[in-house]
């Protein structure tokens, strides 16, 4: 069996040839690793037009959103306080056993579309379906 040995090229320096070719003070100056450095002292920062754009654009609509909201927040109350209020009048009443809601509309708002007055009965009472037992208490509209 063959024993592997190692080889050693010429373009590869061995460990003790490695040096830093510059040393940064106690003081922690940089300029002399600006200075060693193969591509010689560090050129200033320029932004790109897409970067002149995120820079100045992005505050620009953080400011216009936050501006919005501030202007939506104020007017808001004023604008809902403009219109009265939306009262139905309603009637409570017991339900009887076999009554339904189509005959309790009918009795009720004679003067409404039955079919009107149902689904306003439904959702003023949060009912599931039209099917409600015997003594359960209803709010009723009578008039819009």
């Amino acid at each position: 069996m063959p024993v592997p040995t190692l080889l050693t090229t010429p373009e590869l320096s061995p460990a003790s040839e490695l040096r830093c070719t510059s040393e940064v003070s106690s003081a922690g100056d940089l300029s002399a690793l600006d200075a060693a450095s193969p591509a010689g002292p560090a050129a200033p920062l320029r932004l790109t037009r897409r970067g002149r754009l995120v820079l100045i654009g992005l505050p620009a609509m953080l400011t216009a959103a936050a501006a919005l909201t501030m202007l939506g927040f104020f007017t808001a109350p004023a604008m809902a306080s403009n219109g009265g209020p939306d009262v139905t009048r309603t009637v409570q009443v017991s339900v009887g056993p076999g009554e339904s809601l189509w005959g309790l509309a009918q009795e009720y708002a004679p003067d409404r579309d039955p079919r009107a007055v149902v689904a306003d009965m439904i959702e003023l009472n949060n009912l599931s379906d039209d099917r409600i037992p015997a003594g359960v208490q209803l709010f009723i509209p009578v008039a819009r």
